[in-house]
Order: C-alpha cells, then sequence, then structure tokens
C-alpha cells in the first residue's frame, strides 16, 4: 500500500518486493538487534530524567491547622507589592481587603504599589485606609517599562501585532510584553524593593479563602525554602516556542548540574539516537533542548508567589535574564515571566527549596486553590483573634492528612485544587515527595 501512495508503477514494485523480503529474512537477527538497541537506549535515556523518590516528605505544610497569630513575633524584611492602575481601584481594593482580612491584620507588612504612570489621589488616599501597614506608591521609570536598548522598536511592534492577529493571549498587547520582560528582570531591582529581602506578589481582583494565621515569610526562612507557590499550570505553546532552547542552551554552556526540579520539567525523548537530536530540527515540534528532549509547559503560576529577592538578584539570575533580554524573545515571541522564573528556579535550584503552600487558599481568574478545613479543635473555634474569619467551609476527616486549610470559606468538594497524575501542580512537587503511587512511577517517566 505504502509504495503504491508513493506512485511506484506495478512492475517497479514487483520487482522491488522480492528483494525486499529477501533482505529481511537474510539479515532479520540484525534487525531485531537493531530494533532490541534502539528500544534499549531510548529507555536509559528516559530513565536518565526519572525523579528518585526521596527519603521522607522535603516540603510538608508549615502548619496544619489554625494558629494563633504570633503578633508580637518578630517580621522578616519583606512586602507585599501590586503592580496595578489607577483604573483597577475597585479591583486592586477586593484584594487588599482580602489580604488583610486573612492574614495581615496582624503581622501589618508593607504594601509596595508600582505603576508606570502617576498615581491618582483617589488610589493613594483608598488604599491608605485599606491597609493595615505601610503603603509606598512608586512610578516605574521608561527604562523599566519600555523596550530594551538597541532593539528594532517598528520590528518588535509589528511582531506585537502579528501576535495579537494569530490568536496568541495577550500576545497582542504591548504592555503585557513590558510586563513580563519587567517580572522577569528589572522587577527585582525595582528602587521601591531595595530595601527587602522578601516580596510576596498580589495581584487585583484576587480572593483569598483561608485564615493565613502564621507568616510566611518567617517559616520561608526558617524552613530555607526560596520560592512559594499555590498553582501549578501548563504554559500555552505558542506564546514561547524558544524560551526553552534558549535556557537549556544557557544551562549547558555552564555545565550547570542537572536538578530533580529540571527532571520534574522534562518530557525525554523517545525516538532513538542519533535520530533524537535532528528530530526537533526534523519536525520543528519548538520547546526542545538540543538533545531533543522537551519541556512539558509546567510553571509556577507567579501570580501568586512568595519568593527570596536575594535569589533573584544573585549573578546567575541576572546573567540569564540578560541573555534572554538580548534575544528580543520578550517582544518577538511572548515570553512569560512565569515560565522564566520555572525554568530559572528548575536550573539553578533543587525542589526542597520550593515551597508549596497547599494550606492557602486562592483564587484569580479561573484558578482555584481550595483546601480541605482541618477537622474539630484544629480550627481553633473560641479564639477571639479569629472571630471575624467565620463561618467556614465543611471540615475534613480527623485522618485525613489533606485537611490542613484554617477557616477556608471555599468549599473543597466543590472547588478544590486540580492536583492529580499528569497535572502540573503534582508533577512539579513530585521531587519532594517520599510518598508515590504507581501511577507516580508511570508519571516520572514522560
Amino acid at each position: 500500500m505504502l509504495l503504491r501512495n508513493l506512485n511506484i508503477p506495478r512492475a517497479r514494485i514487483a520487482h522491488i518486493l522480492p528483494k525486499l523480503l529477501r533482505f529481511l529474512r537474510q539479515y532479520r537477527i540484525a534487525l531485531l538487534l537493531l530494533v532490541l538497541a534502539a528500544i534499549l537506549e531510548v529507555s536509559l535515556h528516559a530513565r536518565k530524567y526519572a525523579i528518585r523518590r526521596p527519603d521522607h516528605d522535603l516540603d510538608k505544610p508549615f502548619y496544619s491547622r489554625c494558629q494563633e497569630p504570633a503578633v508580637n513575633q518578630s517580621r522578616e524584611n519583606a512586602a507585599l507589592v501590586m503592580l496595578v492602575r489607577n483604573w483597577e481601584l475597585d479591583k486592586a481594593l477586593k484584594t487588599v481587603y482580602s489580604i488583610e482580612k486573612h492574614f495581615n491584620r496582624w503581622f501589618n507588612y508593607p504594601i509596595v504599589f508600582l505603576n508606570d504612570v502617576p498615581w491618582t489621589g483617589e488610589f493613594v488616599g483608598r488604599m491608605k485606609e485599606a491597609a493595615s501597614g505601610e503603603v509606598i506608591f512608586d512610578v516605574l521609570t521608561p527604562e523599566e517599562w519600555s523596550f530594551p536598548a538597541g532593539m528594532d522598536v517598528e520590528a518588535a511592534r509589528e511582531s506585537i501585532d502579528r501576535q495579537g492577529k494569530a490568536g496568541i493571549l495577550y500576545g497582542g498587547l504591548e504592555s503585557y510584553h513590558h510586563m513580563c520582560r519587567f517580572f522577569s528582570g528589572k522587577f527585582y531591582n525595582t528602587p521601591a524593593l531595595r530595601p527587602y529581602e522578601w516580596y510576596w506578589r498580589i495581584e487585583p481582583d484576587v480572593e483569598f479563602h483561608c485564615a493565613i494565621t502564621y507568616d510566611p515569610f518567617v517559616e520561608m526562612a526558617r524552613h530555607d525554602k526560596v520560592y512559594g507557590f499555590t498553582i501549578a499550570l501548563t504554559e500555552l505553546p505558542r506564546t514561547c516556542p524558544t524560551l526553552f532552547r534558549r535556557i537549556s542552551d544557557f544551562k549547558e554552556a555552564r555545565y550547570l548540574p542537572t536538578t530533580t526540579l529540571w527532571k520534574a520539567m522534562i518530557s525525554p525523548s523517545w525516538v532513538p539516537w542519533p535520530l533524537r537530536g535532528m528530530s526537533s530540527w526534523l519536525f520543528n515540534t519548538g520547546h526542545t533542548d538540543r538533545h531533543g528532549d522537551s519541556w512539558n509547559l509546567c510553571h509556577y503560576w507567579s501570580n501568586f508567589e512568595i519568593a527570596n529577592l536575594d535569589f533573584f538578584r544573585g549573578k546567575e539570575y541576572q546573567e540569564l535574564v540578560r541573555s534572554l533580554d538580548n534575544t528580543g524573545g520578550f517582544y518577538f515571541e511572548r515570553w512569560g515571566d512565569a515560565d522564566v522564573h520555572s525554568l530559572a528556579l528548575a536550573m539553578l535550584l533543587d525542589a526542597r527549596y520550593i515551597h508549596h503552600f497547599q494550606d492557602i487558599g486562592y483564587h484569580h481568574d479561573i484558578f482555584t486553590q481550595c483546601p480541605v478545613n482541618a477537622a474539630g479543635e484544629k480550627q481553633l473555634p473560641r479564639l477571639e483573634s479569629l472571630m471575624e474569619n467565620q463561618p467556614w467551609a465543611p471540615e475534613g476527616r480527623h485522618d485525613d492528612p489533606n485537611a490542613i486549610g484554617c477557616r477556608c470559606e471555599c468549599d473543597a468538594a466543590e472547588r478544590g485544587t486540580m492536583d492529580y497524575p499528569g497535572y502540573c501542580t503534582h508533577r512539579l512537587t513530585l521531587p519532594n515527595r517520599a510518598r508515590r503511587s504507581w501511577v507516580d512511577l508511570w508519571v516520572t517517566w514522560f
């Protein structure tokens, strides 16, 4: 059938077919050995990316019940940060009211507001009324919120226009490209954040669902964590087709070791050597390194992140961002800051330095993390300082290890976190988990 589809004359087929059959019979053992060798080779190659199970859990919840807020405890050098426009006042207030109710009314951390245009008096006044701690209003410089020096701006804008017409999400918005570039690099050294060691990124139009009765900054420092997240997602492939190749080339050029977290972000190729290295060029699939292995597109959703600023200010991360900036990919493609953060963390840190805030209820846009409430007395039902945080959703069972939420208002049975084998939250937390199912063992190969 294949030979017919190639429009080869019948006479020619009759001449070729017997020779082909004789060849297969004559060399069948050699061909069988070749196939078995190829299967063994790709299996061993994929095995290099299998994620070893640790002897114990490397990232447990800081607490699995409500705490009496330690209002007299010393604080970390930290701030909450929101990039917001004046016209987003109502959405910004929604977020500030929510985080004040669920956390900051006890701990009074400052909130830094960033904008690319001057603030209105109304925005400043309303935020000062809403926040319990200090509020800081800063305006970004043109250098922070613009095209990089030396870029062909006209060509970049033409590319942005094409991305919009092609239906790439936010690809047609120049300001979105500026935002992704800013949050990838300039953000960490912007003047308003220079005094701080830690930041908690918050967004307009966010709801927090659970009482956060401990200080996340203090616990991150105490447990030697660098980066904390709530939700991990799959990136849209068309937004950043060359980003992974750029970062993997950076990794190889500096002989950086492969971490367990990097392995969690890789889908190994099942094409045998020597074809594997040519597969990305032959099929033009994107998102592959020079060896033919692929990024699985998993990343931490950066709309919520609590992190140590010193890591992102460090030499290796800043060198990476400069190298990415020089390629123009933030504009000629739509590279997202979440992808840059995630791949950089995976390249430079082992998974044990990452914390999943699975006890924090968080909702933004269409995505939600909703923990199961801890049971009974773990809710501290008579604690006066938590009286504002009620009523709460149904509690979990006493023997449920996932019942860790403190007075969460969302019902986990209806709005639970998407976290199952193969999904990114599950995948990126796998290197830290000692408990594995047979499905996990299968997932680690893909």
